[in-house]
């Protein structure tokens, strides 16, 4: 059966996810490559929705899907150009924001992400694929962070969302007051201080980016143990977010590469 009404319930809810506030527990993602991308990860896939006209030679049988005319595709779809597939996801955290502020962290890791107030969705992408890259498993983002499932941060992150657990919580400082009692540092960037990222260990370590405008927030610079700068040669003052976060990130690589 092909349905034809944008007035279908299984339509409704799933155009629903269009808006942050219901993406608590599944997500969209949309065109063959990230439908493909998702089968082979072991993605928890809900739901395929396939254009009528579409011949989809991936093998889809053992999933739930359903085929919708273009008219009520083109309601569901995000791009101008859609290829006519798209999947809703279940979330591996499906708890939506964190209340207990060490949830579902893995504390065994020996270097952990945190994003303070990132507020690109090109930039969150960016930094999602860049961490997968180096095989850190997890990113801790803050309330105000821009939604990581969202359809652009979706779609820059190339696949890498199904492989890197995004862990939003209600206080970030909170929250890392707790990973210091656990052992861990916490290190921020920071213009104030005379520290290059190269002069650290970052073991054991949770690195803070904040956001692109303002930097780390006032709340987690005062609770820093450590304060870096990436030292710039050149009259440059400042660096996008993503690629900030790729230099500190591949500054750990590079030690644990040597080793």
């Amino acid at each position: 059966m092909i349905i034809s009404s944008k007035d279908n319930e299984i339509v409704k809810e799933i155009r629903k996810l269009k808006e942050k506030k219901y993406r608590k527990d599944k997500f969209i993602v949309e065109g063959i490559k990230m439908l493909e991308e998702a089968i082979n990860e072991n993605a928890s896939i809900d739901l395929i929705i396939i254009r009528e006209d579409i011949n989809l030679e991936l093998d889809i049988s053992k999933f739930n899907s359903i085929v919708v005319t273009e008219k009520v595709f083109n309601t569901l779809t995000d791009v101008v150009s859609p290829q006519g597939v798209l999947a809703v996801i279940n979330k591996k955290n499906n708890k939506g924001v964190a209340k207990e502020t060490n949830m579902n962290i893995d504390k065994t890791a020996d270097y952990i992400l945190a994003l303070d107030g990132i507020q690109d969705p090109g930039n969150l992408g960016t930094i999602i694929r860049t961490a997968d890259s180096a095989n850190l498993k997890q990113i801790i983002v803050s309330k105000n962070t821009v939604d990581a499932y969202s359809p652009k941060v979706i779609r820059s992150t190339m696949g890498a969302i199904y492989r890197v657990n995004i862990i939003e919580v209600e206080n970030l400082g909170e929250t890392l007051k707790n990973l210091q009692k656990d052992g861990f540092k916490v290190v921020v960037t920071s213009l104030d201080t005379n520290n290059s990222i190269y002069d650290i260990s970052y073991n054991k370590s949770v690195v803070v980016i904040g956001n692109e405008a303002n930097g780390v927030s006032k709340e987690v610079q005062e609770l820093a143990n450590e304060k870096v700068k990436i030292p710039m040669l050149g009259k440059t003052e400042s660096l996008n977010a993503a690629v900030a976060t790729g230099i500190m990130i591949y500054e750990y690589v590079r030690r644990n590469f040597k080793k």
